[in-house]
């Protein structure tokens, strides 16, 4: 009996000590995401920031594509459907094919509310995405996101909110819809 008290202990501890190893060689959410080059035309409105984060940091590659749009939300109401999520959340700039896969859910990034929703979306290639649209609001100005991956929508949406709620993204966010 004492044998295997022994051995469950020693079994534990090597465990336990494995777990602290992968943590510590996981990079920081701010690691694992490199900036890319904005890959939309111009339109209305200026052009964002974009990230990718690989396969072998994100499980599959995700791409995010934030930006302000000052002065282009309901000042009273904020965000305040789905409806307008699927019209400003730039999910259009990567392909005018999108699905909602279900209802939105309310979201607050750096202080700011608004909504998020999942969707399929079929590239001009007819390669099958997730894809998350994002819309906050601080007083008449939105702050959208879009993001997209090969798995699925789940995936995407948890890698795209660890982005936008690190800390160097907080405080872009914050600075772009101060103007700053």
């Amino acid at each position: 009996m004492r044998r295997w008290r022994v051995i469950a202990v020693a079994v534990g501890a090597f465990c336990a000590l494995s777990g602290v190893a992968a943590c510590e060689n996981v990079p920081p959410p701010a690691e694992r995401w490199q900036e890319i080059a904005w890959p939309f035309p111009r339109d209305g409105w200026p052009a964002g920031r974009a990230f990718r984060c690989g396969a072998a940091s994100c499980g599959d590659e995700v791409e995010v594509y934030v930006r302000p749009k000052m002065g282009f939300c309901d000042c009273d109401r904020g965000v305040a459907d789905d409806d307008e999520v699927d019209r400003v959340a730039d999910l259009d700039l990567i392909s005018e094919r999108f699905v909602p896969l279900e209802a939105g859910r309310v979201v607050r990034l750096a202080d700011m509310p608004g909504r998020i929703r999942a969707y399929d979306l079929k590239t001009a290639e007819g390669a099958r995405h997730a894809a998350v649209g994002i819309a906050v609001s601080r007083r008449c100005d939105l702050l959208v996101a879009a993001a997209q991956g090969k798995g699925e929508a789940s995936a995407v949406q948890r890698a795209a909110l660890e982005l936008l709620a690190s800390g160097k993204m907080k405080d872009w966010m914050i600075a772009a819809m101060e103007g700053r």
